[in-house]
């Protein structure tokens, strides 16, 4: 199940912007974290396709979303000028972001890719 996140729970969960400077993100599992909006069309092609995703992938990727009109500073902090744009955050490394509605097998490539995590095979 993906996890919508204020920028409280995005400073506690993934990364504090505010007390440090070089990125480190505090999770243990590897996540992405969607930024999107309610008007926006591609997001909402992209949103089931991540709900399919959090549910293969349960315990290897968290996947986490942040509603830019409401949570403008957090989108603002990572640059967000297109939606959807995706980042994908790595355990122990630096993230990396993709913009754009990405279709399920591009998601399933960085994963294995950026996120080091391998295809669910059923």
């Amino acid at each position: 199940m993906t996890e919508n996140l204020t920028k409280q729970a995005f400073i506690e969960k993934v990364f504090d912007y505010e007390n440090e400077k070089e990125w480190h993100y505090k999770g243990d599992t590897p996540c992405i974290i969607d930024f999107w909006a309610e008007w926006c069309g591609p997001c909402k092609a992209v949103g089931p396709v991540l709900e399919e995703l959090s549910d293969e992938y349960a315990d290897k990727v968290k996947i986490y979303k942040v509603n830019t009109e409401t949570e403008q500073e957090l989108a603002g902090v990572f640059g967000i000028r297109s939606i959807p744009s995706l980042l994908f955050v790595p355990v122990g490394e630096k993230p990396q972001m993709a913009a754009g509605a990405l279709p399920k097998e591009s998601f399933v490539q960085a994963f294995k890719d950026v996120l080091g995590v391998d295809p669910i095979t059923a």
